[in-house]
């Protein structure tokens, strides 16, 4: 079986590590774009997901004429804290988060979120990762793909695998957190998981014949 190689628009080594777990079983190949840390950043400036997403695979899409590029925005909403942290869970822990051009350190964004639920009774601290993947070719998005992951957030961590909000996030339908899990099998039950397979679901049915 010959291997599609599907290029991806992030450097950050988490993410990365999720898409080639959720890509292994199908034979296909994960790589990142080519000089991808000198390339012009991408404000991540959308009022959702989807639009962050779509911004940046359409941007990144146009360094790599002719190729799939992928890009996903990605983050934790909590509904006591009214849906945050939301499109701005990489910077939660800045000053702004919605005017911060710089994405804040996991320890810094997990403090502040344990700050904000620690006086919410356990049984109201419902949470979901939720997860979108736009596909673009030479700058037009041909797809955009969904995935969530539904959980109660922990004011402990547990596990030390993972990243971002993960050690926080625990899932009662596999009894553990994120964080405590091997990326092969975080794919099963994450939300970047979901939203890959939805995208591969597109890939195969669309274009693989062509």
């Amino acid at each position: 079986m010959t291997m599609s190689r599907i290029f991806i628009a992030t450097s950050n080594p988490g993410k990365i590590r999720d898409f080639a777990a959720a890509a292994g079983p199908y034979a296909i190949e994960i790589a990142t774009l080519a000089n991808f840390s000198s390339l012009p950043i991408v404000v991540e400036d959308g009022l959702t997901f989807e639009a962050n997403a779509r911004k940046k695979a359409e941007a990144y899409s146009k360094y790599s004429p002719g190729k799939l590029v992928l890009a996903d925005d990605s983050g934790l909403e909590v509904e006591a804290l009214g849906g945050a942290p939301g499109v701005h869970s990489a910077r939660y822990a800045a000053d702004e988060p919605h005017a911060a051009e710089a994405n804040t350190d996991d320890e810094a964004n997990n403090a502040k979120l344990i700050r904000e639920i620690r006086r919410v009774p356990l049984e109201k601290r419902t949470g979901r990762f939720v997860c979108w993947i736009a596909v673009a070719r030479d700058g037009k998005t041909l797809g955009v793909f969904e995935g969530h992951a539904e959980g109660t957030i922990l004011d402990r961590p547990q596990g030390s695998s993972g990243f971002g909000y993960d050690p926080f996030f625990y899932s009662p339908a596999i009894g553990k957190t994120f964080a405590e899990l091997p990326a092969e099998e975080k794919a099963k039950y994450s939300h970047r998981g979901a939203a890959f397979r939805a995208f591969l679901e597109w890939y195969r049915t669309r274009l693989v014949s062509q």
